[in-house]
């Protein structure tokens, strides 16, 4: 799995004009899934995202986590993650997760953060989305479950 990870002061989805999910302070989330993830794969990744420590303290550096403040999630599932650029001008995309598997992993990484207390806002699968954000920072992370251990 890959995840662009960006926190914002806020964070919006649309689709055909309709808000599907809409945070203010927290993270959004560019979720990718490959074909060889599985259920563990995303619970994973959503504990280790939950723990970074993104946020400020008192003292201005970043040492709070999501989760300890109040902070909600904008998820958004985007194969385009696994784009494959090294050959034409057009990307390939055969390196991501089947649609079936990438909306079953998608739903269990959704479901992993709600189980660990967060607010999760979503995008809607397959969706051709608008998605907007006010980054602050920047911060901007990729985690990337490939190779990882």
């Amino acid at each position: 799995m890959r995840a662009v990870i960006q926190r914002v002061t806020q964070g919006r989805c649309e689709v055909d004009g309709q808000v599907t999910g809409q945070i203010g302070r927290g993270l959004v989330v560019l979720l990718g899934v490959g074909p060889n993830d599985t259920a563990d794969t995303a619970r994973q990744l959503a504990a280790r995202m939950v723990r970074l420590r993104l946020f400020s303290d008192d003292a201005g550096r970043m040492n709070r986590s999501v989760q300890e403040v109040g902070g909600s999630v904008l998820s958004i599932s985007q194969f385009t993650l696994y784009a494959d650029t090294r050959r034409g001008n057009r990307p390939g995309f055969s390196g991501a997760g089947a649609p079936e598997l990438a909306r079953e992993l998608y739903g269990v990484f959704n479901a992993a953060l709600e189980q660990l207390g967060l607010d999760v806002q979503r995008g809607v699968f397959g969706a051709d989305m608008q998605i907007s954000l006010t980054n602050d920072g920047p911060v901007t992370l990729l985690l990337d479950t490939e190779g990882a251990t």
